[in-house]
């Protein structure tokens, strides 16, 4: 069944959802923007689009569509099969836990395991949560990791940095939508270099980690991601390797460096082996997020 065939023969949300699945499985789509399979994404697109609470799905299983409801998801499932763009990009939120945030295509879509660990409040690393009085996201992008560490840190002023005028821009949108104007600030900067001088008890950093090997075969859906949030060099640890250097200088002393570096930790302590650092426990296990303390790093 087409697209426009759907629009015709199609009424009810679960004739909708068993089409999107099979049209789903069909195009052989990638899932990784915040789901894992064609059933989730489906049942998400299908209950955005109508406005529905997004973890009710059975309740309106059977309720029939007016026809410009079937026509609204019917267009929003081809553009995720015809267009292969990533769920977030087609309903512009992205959710991270309970916190949905804002999203275009300037901004890579918020996916970091460092926001498991800020909603722990960085336990046991952080003893008092009170006691952090700053705190850095750097390549902040839509501006998440920062919200949510001004979130967990009530006393915390946050710096959150990018080098995209244009990220920036949707980082503002959402530091707005939290009412966070007042406690925390968006720079642009290559990295550390508009920073001299400033100092924090906790930096936090997603930075670009994908290495060239890997950059080259991307599913389609991360093509349509800012390439510069993505690639960072040949083995992905450029940005690491500025970050881990000029680190020390924007910390207290005791303050910590937490960096989401994906798949690079063999090449990561291999680069740095006399580096002592500590695999943060996540969802995804212990070899994608690593804390130093400013001590560590000499």
């Amino acid at each position: 069944m087409s697209f426009d065939e759907a629009k015709i023969h199609l009424s009810t949300v679960r004739d909708l959802l068993r089409f999107a699945v099979s049209r789903f499985n069909q195009a052989n789509l990638f899932f990784g923007h915040g789901t894992t399979n064609a059933y989730d994404e489906a049942a998400y697109l299908i209950l955005h689009t109508l406005h529905l609470p997004l973890d009710r799905l059975e309740p309106f299983l059977d309720a029939h569509l007016l026809p410009e409801e079937v026509d609204a998801v019917v267009e929003i499932l081809r553009r995720r099969v015809e267009e292969r763009l990533p769920a977030p990009y087609l309903t512009h939120e992205a959710w991270l836990g309970d916190l949905r945030f804002y999203v275009d295509e300037r901004v890579i879509v918020p996916r970091s395991f460092i926001a498991e660990l800020l909603r722990e409040q960085l336990q046991p690393w952080v003893e008092d949560p009170e006691a952090i009085t700053s705190g850095l996201d750097m390549c902040t992008g839509s501006g998440c990791l920062a919200i949510l560490m001004a979130l967990t840190f009530p006393n915390a002023l946050i710096d959150a940095v990018d080098l995209s005028a244009d990220a920036l821009d949707v980082a503002r949108r959402n530091v707005a939508d939290y009412d966070l104007e007042d406690r925390l600030s968006l720079i642009q900067s290559d990295l550390f270099t508009a920073l001299e001088g400033r100092r924090y008890d906790l930096i936090v950093s997603n930075p670009p980690y994908v290495n060239a090997p890997s950059m080259q075969i991307l599913p389609e859906e991360y093509l349509h991601e800012p390439g510069m949030a993505l690639g960072s060099g040949t083995d992905g640890l450029d940005a690491t390797r500025v970050i881990l250097r000029e680190a020390p200088k924007h910390l207290n002393k005791d303050g910590l460096l937490v960096v989401e570096i994906g798949h690079n930790r063999d090449a990561l302590e291999k680069a740095f082996p006399d580096l002592p650092f500590t695999w943060l426990e996540t969802s995804a296990g212990d070899e994608h997020v690593f804390l130093l303390t400013r001590e560590q790093l000499g």
